[in-house]
């Protein structure tokens, strides 16, 4: 019986003898490894980097009582294994099985639902003041990331614990990575107090000096004032700037993050004390696995793969790039051609294939970190000064930034391009990633143009045409997916006038406007109608801000029937716009709308989840029946 399969609970991980914790240790890397291995996509090598940390938390720390706060949660698989989720572990992010992230309605373990970065620290803070409020005893720990550790969010929580002096515990896992590698004033910071070789040699001769003492009486206490200024004077030497101990926290470390029992000792000793604390742990990105400790970025996520190798399982057939890839492609010819064109991003260079443009133009290229209000206002500054800058953020993550927008740049009519990835459904990273606001985030913008492709075509052309618009923001949102046609080079495209729709089918009574991804599932959808006898037109709202006045002059007094259809909120999305409009002007036309409907969307295959919405060939043309108040004659199928 393997050691790992008597552990159901953090208890039993308690009751274990401290020299069978590294085999526990070495048993949960590869159970990550096996499961990983052999699934369509999941989080990897953070997860390798956390396991002893893991354990050692759950050891030294009385789990669930003691509460563990973990950031984003995608580095939190061994939490989930040591938490009686192990047998439902091969299910993580497919449909109906494990998050794979953080959810407080999957297990009591899970004490904040996480997929963001920074927010541990803040609602660590809440959690210990409402302990303290209710006069009880727990000891409250965030864990983050020192990718997190940039965002403006975790030093406005570390202000504030500092100041209040609250009981709180901070693991710092410093791993020099997010999901690219780790920029800015804080990771200089960082490294040198892991190299300092002066710094860590002489610390470990005061700790050593300090052992061997006695521990008795008087002795005892000059030895442990000694103990408190000896630290102080050598991180005042040593340590650049003291950053932590001048915001208000004990600074403990840097502590080796895959010596368990060291970590062990260290949050043993660190639960006696009281007030704000913060322990600086070193991980490596990967650990115990080479491919993934040699490329960290590739191997941060990833799909199914050859254990002894790393050599993927299945060979990628497909002869179409994602949208991601053929925006990349596409900026960096288009900044070829224009010196003023900079790309930004927030610490998502490969999500966003930014590093594209990096490798050509390094210059024109800004990572600012897992810092994206500061990535929008960098941005307004950029364009102030005539530069042309493209902002490339998921579009879940663009969220974090919307006072900056509306504030910095759109109050400004500033020319800033907001390319938003992952827009709609994101797939199995589930409710955290999916980008269901954005249109109805940006649309109520002053002067904000919005905008959604049909295709990797229609995508370049959208994007020169941003770069060319100077007349306030312009934003342009993609899926999570494949182009569904081959993209040629920006030269061969055509150029789009902006502010216009593009009528691909005539037809009379039902008109369906169709976005982005949801065009050609109408086109598909109004074949399928063509057989029941159903005449559709097929309108491609390219431009969803500003509405194109002129095709609704030409379309609506022959339509009687409109549906529009989106991938994103039905509730204030593109949908409620068209039809407010639409009501004002045509009172008599009878309208519908389909998209993700209020309520969150689960995690789990994107063609799945899509169905589940009715955002398919067959619920487009089963909600325009609805609409028409016909019944289907011959049943439909996605498959027909």
């Amino acid at each position: 019986m393997s050691l790992l399969s008597t552990v159901h609970s953090p208890a039993d991980l308690r009751d274990l003898p401290a020299e069978r914790l590294d085999e526990l240790a070495d048993e949960v890397r590869e159970r990550i490894l096996d499961v990983v291995s052999a699934h369509q996509g999941a989080h990897f090598a953070s997860n390798l980097g956390t396991v002893e940390l893991t354990i050692a938390l759950h050891r030294a720390f009385e789990t669930p009582r003691d509460l563990l706060v973990w950031d984003v949660g995608h580095q939190a698989y061994a939490h989930k294994i040591l938490t009686g989720r192990n047998d439902a572990f091969p299910s993580i992010r497919r449909t109906g099985g494990l998050s794979g992230f953080l959810r407080r309605d999957e297990s009591q373990y899970d004490t904040f639902g996480a997929g963001h970065a920074a927010t541990s620290i803040s609602a660590a803070s809440g959690m210990a003041a409402a302990r303290d409020l209710q006069g009880d005893d727990f000891e409250v720990v965030a864990v983050i990331g020192d990718g997190g550790m940039t965002s403006g969010l975790a030093f406005e929580a570390l202000n504030n614990v500092g100041h209040t002096e609250r009981d709180l515990i901070v693991v710092l896992n410093d791993n020099q990575m997010s999901i690219s590698p780790n920029v800015g004033a804080l990771h200089k910071y960082l490294t040198n107090v892991r190299t300092s070789p002066l710094y860590n040699w002489v610390r470990e001769e005061v700790k050593r000096l300090i052992h061997s003492a006695p521990r008795f009486g008087s002795v005892g206490e000059l030895v442990e004032q000694f103990a408190v200024r000896a630290d102080d004077a050598v991180k005042g030497m040593f340590v650049p700037g003291m950053l932590f101990e001048e915001m208000g926290f004990r600074y403990v470390g840097p502590v080796d993050g895959h010596d368990t029992g060291q970590m062990v000792e260290t949050f043993n000793q660190v639960r006696k004390m009281d007030g704000p604390r913060l322990v600086h742990v070193v991980t490596t990105k990967g650990k115990g696995f080479a491919p993934a400790e040699e490329d960290q970025v590739k191997w941060h996520a990833g799909g199914g793969f050859d254990k002894a190798t790393g050599a993927p399982l299945k060979k990628s057939s497909a002869a179409l790039p994602r949208y991601q890839a053929a925006f990349g492609k596409a900026l960096t010819e288009l900044g070829a051609l224009d010196p003023d064109v900079v790309a930004i991003t927030a610490a998502m260079a490969e999500g966003t294939s930014t590093n594209l443009f990096q490798a050509a133009h390094p210059d024109r290229f800004f990572d600012v970190g897992i810092a994206e209000g500061h990535a929008v206002t960098f941005a307004a500054g950029l364009a102030t000064r005539g530069v042309k800058p493209v902002v490339a953020i998921y579009s879940t993550f663009l969220q974090r930034a919307y006072d900056s927008i509306v504030h910095d740049v759109a109050l400004q009519s500033l020319p800033v391009v907001f390319c938003l990835d992952r827009a709609g459904v994101a797939g199995d990273d589930g409710p955290t990633h999916h980008g269901a606001l954005d249109i109805a985030y940006l649309l109520p913008v002053q002067g904000m143009t919005v905008t959604a492709p049909k295709d990797g075509a229609e995508m370049v052309a959208l994007l020169r045409l941003g770069l060319q618009h100077r007349d306030g923001p312009f934003s342009i949102r993609w899926p999570r997916d494949q182009v569904p046609a081959a993209v040629p080079a920006p030269d061969d495209i055509p150029s789009i006038e902006y502010g216009t729709w593009e009528v691909l089918r005539e037809g009379r009574e039902l008109a369906l406007f169709a976005t982005g991804t949801m065009v050609l599932r109408a086109m598909e959808a109004a074949d399928r109608l063509a057989e029941q006898g159903i005449d559709a037109t097929v309108v491609n709202c390219r431009f969803l801000k500003p509405l194109d006045e002129a095709c609704l002059e030409r379309l609506l007094p022959r339509h009687s029937h409109v549906l529009t259809v989106e991938e994103g909120s039905v509730v204030n999305g593109f949908g409620a716009y068209l039809r407010a409009h639409i009501g004002e002007r045509w009172p008599e036309v009878h309208g519908a709308s389909l998209g993700i409907t209020d309520a969150v969307v689960p995690h789990g295959e994107r063609a799945e989840l899509l169905a589940g919405l009715g955002l398919t060939p067959e619920g487009i043309a089963g909600r325009a029946c609805a609409l028409l108040g016909t019944r289907l004659r011959v049943p439909l199928s996605d498959t027909a």
